[in-house]
């Protein structure tokens, strides 16, 4: 296959199908049950070093609670892919836990603004960077689903990105046209927050998948934490809605508000004054280290978190805000 250019981007994971499936073959895939704490699911699945990636999707059905859980127990030298990463990132950042990342959307916090502490960091030499854009993780995430080193993509020419990138322009052997492969991305561990599972990993969740589908087949450890856990035999009666089955799954934790302060569809909605808390205390330096103290070092877990930053009383306001704007719709 004719090379026609490739970007000067570092690619952090080899993407080479036959070395992923080594580890795969040594993967338990026993239906068994793996209810953990968090705590101890973060400690055993989340090595020093480690490729990691998080599910949901900006602020929405993100498994922040795990976020916190690294940042507590201070992982170090991750891999992050940032697929359109917001306030997930800005945890991470914090706790300068990654220091190389594949950037597709990060900083930001879509419509809330930039993140401080998360573009000082990424400014600061300290972590290797290579772009993307959010549909090209996507793609390189379904080729490692599919069990393949790459998928060809028509995204990205004629851009900087791809200057950037690690992706490669080809000739295409069948019709003489430019074609970029994406490489195949197979993250160590990822956390995919879930609104319901079983004891053996057989996960639901409503509303857009995004890419955490692929994400899930991708990941060589993959981590499930759920709103509430629900009996085997209720995923039974409706096998088609489990989108996450159990064979993939390494670990499942029962974290009630796991995505807060992001948004939960059709559970609660994020809380968009604490969200701008975040924002506002970053840019005092000595204000944001009392900051992180109280709300992640010094709790001992997500729950504790919830009971600094208004309790159930807040987050029944949440959901109920969140039932509002559905039933509006």
């Amino acid at each position: 296959m004719n090379i026609i250019d490739q970007g000067q981007g570092e690619l952090f994971l080899d993407p080479d199908p036959d070395k992923a499936r080594e580890f795969f073959r040594t993967k338990n895939r026993k239906q068994v049950n793996k209810v953990m704490d968090l705590k101890d699911a973060i400690a055993r699945f989340v090595k020093d070093g480690d490729y990691l990636a998080i599910g949901g999707f900006g602020a929405n059905r993100t498994p922040i609670a795990a976020c916190h859980e690294i940042v507590r127990q201070k992982k170090k030298n991750l891999g992050f892919a940032g697929h359109t990463s917001t306030h997930d990132m800005e945890v991470l950042s914090a706790g300068e836990v990654y220091d190389r990342i594949d950037v597709a959307y990060v900083i930001g916090l879509e419509a809330r603004g930039l993140s401080p502490c998360s573009r000082q960091y990424m400014e600061s030499g300290k972590v290797k960077v290579t772009e993307w854009t959010n549909y090209s993780l996507a793609a390189r995430l379904r080729a490692a689903a599919m069990g393949v080193p790459f998928v060809p993509t028509r995204n990205v020419m004629g851009t900087d990105t791809i200057k950037y990138s690690a992706a490669k322009t080809v000739e295409c052997p069948f019709t003489g046209k430019k074609v970029v492969l994406m490489p195949a991305l197979y993250p160590d561990v990822s956390v995919i927050h879930v609104h319901e599972a079983d004891v053996y990993g057989n996960a639901r969740f409503r509303g857009i998948a995004v890419a955490d589908i692929d994400l899930a087949n991708a990941s060589k450890r993959l981590i499930i934490t759920t709103e509430r856990l629900i009996h085997s035999d209720e995923i039974k009666r409706d096998p088609s809605a489990t989108r996450i089955p159990y064979f993939l799954v390494d670990a499942v934790c029962e974290v009630p508000y796991g995505a807060y302060p992001g948004t939960m569809p059709y559970e609660y909605f994020s809380d968009e004054a604490h969200l701008r808390e975040w924002l506002n205390v970053e840019k005092d330096p000595a204000e944001f280290k009392a900051f992180l103290a109280k709300n992640i070092f010094d709790c001992k877990d997500h729950e504790e978190y919830i009971a600094r930053n208004g309790g159930m009383k807040k987050m029944l306001e949440l959901r109920a805000k969140e039932l509002l704007l559905f039933k509006e719709v």
